[in-house]
């Protein structure tokens, strides 16, 4: 078999036919999905929302391309497994993302945007920029709801994003053990929703930061919803005293956060850890005797009234005694909460924050939330926020539209490879333009309900 070339592929023979590969295949895309998120666009109006944070401070006379279709075209493309500015070089003619941004499929003379420009965009950003932008997913947050929801659950959390070089603000973070920033991210925990985020420097962040971030978003919440009831919810680094005051004079916010033993708190599971030992000692002899399997672990719940030093007052913790094959578990958590029971707050409530780590993973693992290369701080932060949107289009797409489908509960990369990466051949009339779509394509009855749910069922928010 001869050698491939960059414009020639070589394969074995198959069936008694030579086989072989070119890329003159016309006006073809694999990216049939930058359609359908044109569509979720156009009902949640998140990116025009996105684009009037920024300040454009380019002159008239050298504008190409609006604000709005340069976010629309990175983040289109970094919902559909396109995350490295370089792959709108590539992309730029492509006809599905041209259309998508409401252009001429295939007019050769208007391209989208190049590499190079998104370089200058995400170079250009100010801290107001920034700053603004944050406040609009807060916003675009808000306005996903119908009517103010009676309760939601702002899970937060700490994500690792290694850095390489001399990049600004990058800190080498000990819990970790690398170079990184620390990006702060913020969900709705029962929806899933995101939120917003913030990028960090990678050392650990104090309290009175953490506040001060977390302190501006629920101001916002509580404008919008002054009767919704908010729950903080965090690990052992949010334990903080600056965001326990957060909650106090405000009746409807409550926190619960993650909570490290010490000299004081050890003790006082120290009773309740020896009930689990001796109910767990019994479990295993009851199961020997009856030739069953080990129990794996024995939990027992209580709760106490504790302040630490640095508490304005004393809140209720709850404890937890686990007892295993490999040894003594305990945990805490404190909460302002009075409601409800140990166990059910502890199981029910806390343990369920560990779903907040899943929509961090498929952030960073499904919309490559953590490339973030450029030697700019704010630079980076921008692409950080061309994830967060692809999440969010994503979610909304899944929440409203793939619900009762078999993708209601997919993850980001489920739908990437299931909806939107199919093969479409765009053919342009004069007054009509036809997508062609595989003969064999696997989910055409799905793609009948998303079409018509995105683009016949309700009206646009924006044009």
């Amino acid at each position: 078999m001869n050698d491939s070339t960059p414009h020639q592929l070589r394969f074995p023979s198959s069936a008694g036919f030579t086989v072989r590969a070119d890329f003159e295949g016309g006006a073809v895309s694999s990216d049939f999905g930058a359609l359908l998120l044109q569509g979720v666009e156009r009902q949640t109006g998140l990116i025009a929302r996105l684009a009037s944070a920024i300040e454009d401070k380019r002159h008239p006379s050298y504008i190409d391309h609006s604000l709005t279709d340069l976010l629309r075209q990175r983040i289109f493309q970094t919902a559909c497994g396109y995350a490295d500015g370089n792959d709108a070089n590539s992309l730029r003619h492509d006809p599905m993302f041209k259309l998508a941004a409401a252009r001429a499929p295939l007019n050769a003379d208007n391209a989208l945007a190049s590499g190079p420009t998104f370089s200058r965009l995400e170079n250009s950003v100010s801290r107001k920029d920034i700053y603004r932008l944050a406040q609009a997913f807060v916003d675009a947050f808000i306005s996903s709801y119908v009517t103010a929801p009676t309760i939601i659950v702002l899970d937060m959390d700490h994500s690792e994003d290694r850095t390489h070089g001399q990049q600004e603000l990058s800190f080498y973070n000990h819990h970790y053990g690398s170079h990184c920033y620390l990006p702060l991210f913020l969900f709705e925990g029962l929806s899933g929703k995101f939120i917003t985020a913030v990028l960090r420097p990678g050392k650990r962040p104090t309290g009175r930061e953490n506040a001060a971030i977390i302190g501006r978003v629920v101001r916002r919440l509580r404008q919008a919803w002054p009767d919704t009831h908010i729950v903080l919810r965090g690990d052992g680094h949010f334990a903080n005293p600056e965001l326990m005051a957060l909650c106090q004079g405000d009746d409807q916010l409550d926190f619960l956060f993650g909570l490290a033993g010490n000299k004081v708190l050890t003790p006082k599971a120290e009773p309740l850890l020896e009930k689990a030992r001796a109910l767990h000692a019994e479990r295993r002899e009851h199961t020997r005797r009856l030739k069953q399997g080990e129990p794996t672990a024995t939990r027992l719940y209580d709760e106490v009234a504790y302040q630490a030093a640095s508490w304005s007052q004393a809140y209720r913790v709850v404890l937890k005694a686990e007892v295993m094959a490999l040894g003594d578990n305990p945990r805490f958590v404190v909460t302002s909460l009075t409601d409800p029971s140990p166990e059910a707050l502890y199981r029910d409530l806390y343990c369920a924050r560990g779903q907040d780590e899943n929509f961090i993973k498929a952030m960073k693992n499904d919309l490559a939330s953590d490339r973030t290369a450029d030697h700019a701080f704010l630079a980076n932060h921008l692409r950080l926020f061309y994830a967060c949107a692809a999440y969010q289009l994503i979610h909304s797409l899944r929440e409203n539209t793939l619900c009762h489908t078999e993708l209601a509960r997919a993850q980001p990369m489920s739908i990437i490879l299931k909806l939107f990466k199919l093969a479409v051949r765009v053919v342009q009339y004069k007054d009509r333009i036809k997508l062609h779509l595989p003969s064999t394509c696997a989910v055409k009855g799905l793609l009948h309900r998303v079409t018509e749910l995105l683009f016949l069922a309700y009206p646009p928010l924006t044009t």
